[in-house]
């Protein structure tokens, strides 16, 4: 699967309003200002394919994009300490708790947390809760050319144990450097094709919300 043929097909903002499914889904969900927006563009060859920002909550909608006519990737609300209402906190997280139980063709969460840091509760809830949901996920450590390799498996050691996750159940990455890409690449086109689809993938999505 090319990564790089990609392009931007339309933000929902209600369930009704997501493409057809004609294929897998491969979504990425994360703290605010994790660096996700950087992944995402580092995984599919471009600089600002997603808009990186340094305000939380820049992200308020399933944001679609379209990879190789075959796979779609999700952008998610990012989720922490957004400087949004509480109204639009729930509103978010109504949003993805919808789209995570009920979209049958998700294949795969890609759970993105800051090497740098220490396990936060919320990647823990939403670990826990795609395991109870049997629902495929990937996590992936971000930003790891912020330290030296020593500290890298240091600090990898740690959040395995505080997931119960082993070293290959997980990717160390750095979007500044490339580390990780093509295992993540492999990873992400291995969960798509797994994954049974519910219609022909000769029927092309519109960018028109249904």
């Amino acid at each position: 699967m090319d990564f790089t043929k990609v392009r931007f097909l339309l933000s929902a903002y209600a369930i009704r309003q997501l493409p057809p499914p004609v294929c897998a889904d491969i979504a990425f969900a994360g703290r605010s200002n994790v660096g996700k927006s950087s992944l995402i563009n580092r995984l599919v060859g471009r600089t600002n394919l997603v808009k990186t920002s340094s305000k939380p909550g820049k992200t308020q909608s399933l944001n679609y994009f379209f990879v190789d006519e075959a796979l779609y990737l999700v952008d998610l609300p990012g989720y922490g300490f957004a400087r949004v209402s509480q109204q639009t906190r729930q509103s978010w997280q109504g949003l993805i708790t919808d789209y995570i139980e009920t979209r049958a063709t998700l294949a795969c969460v890609v759970v993105i947390m800051d090497l740098r840091h220490e396990l936060k509760v919320l990647d823990r809830e939403l670990i826990d809760w795609l395991r109870y949901l049997k629902k495929p996920y990937l996590p992936v450590y971000t930003k790891a050319d912020k330290l030296s390799r020593n500290q890298q498996q240091k600090n990898a050691a740690i959040l395995d144990a505080g997931l119960t996750l082993t070293a290959d159940e997980r990717i160390v990455f750095s979007a500044q450097t490339g580390q990780g890409l093509e295992t993540l690449r492999q990873r992400l086109a291995a969960f798509a094709e797994v994954h049974p689809t519910m219609q022909s993938t000769s029927v092309m999505p519109s960018t028109d919300p249904i």
